[in-house]
């Protein structure tokens, strides 16, 4: 185990491809933040200072601004590492599961719970690059089980499939309430 010597020691910053990028990002978010401050909070009249609606959200934006600014200062007076795109473009690239999140999200109303539950199981199930057939079929049950579990025991209320609609009268109902 590696004892701490010197102050210095202590307080040594170690830089990270893309730290840059990131600090300016959150600085730029903070300072939006505190730009949208005296509309999203409000002060109220005849309330003590340490009671006002407004007190915490102030402080977490100020201290956000000021911790940003800090780390990006240091990001600038830190010796700059390559590799900065190349890890802002890995940063990028879990954008990709955000698509799918918001594809699976419209399919929803059209699909059903169930369906798009199960393809959308086994297609990130294909995706991440496992694709025997029992991941699939662990996929699969996955998908039938949380649609199971959350229209049928914890009754959340989901909105039906369009597709329900094509269904016989005395399937329906009961894809309606449970799938």
């Amino acid at each position: 185990m590696r004892t701490i010597k010197t102050l210095q020691d202590l307080f040594r910053r170690y830089r990270r491809p893309g730290d840059i990028v990131f600090a300016l990002l959150f600085l730029a978010l903070a300072i939006f933040l505190l730009t949208q401050l005296g509309e999203q909070t409000k002060m109220v009249k005849r309330t003590k200072w340490y009671a006002q609606p407004s007190l915490w959200p102030t402080v977490a934006v100020y201290g956000m601004v000021f911790f940003g600014a800090l780390h990006y200062i240091s990001s600038l007076l830190s010796p700059r590492i390559p590799g900065r795109w190349r890890e802002v473009l890995f940063w990028l690239k879990s954008l990709e599961f955000v698509a799918y999140f918001l594809i699976y999200v419209f399919t929803v109303p059209l699909l059903g719970y169930l369906p798009s539950s199960v393809l959308f199981a086994l297609f990130l199930c294909a995706r991440v690059g496992f694709r025997s057939p029992q991941m699939f079929l662990a996929a699969a049950v996955f998908g039938v089980s949380l649609a199971v579990i959350f229209r049928a025991f914890l009754q959340v209320k989901i909105p039906s499939g369009q597709i329900y609609e094509l269904l016989p009268d005395t399937i329906r109902a009961f894809a309606l309430t449970y799938l």
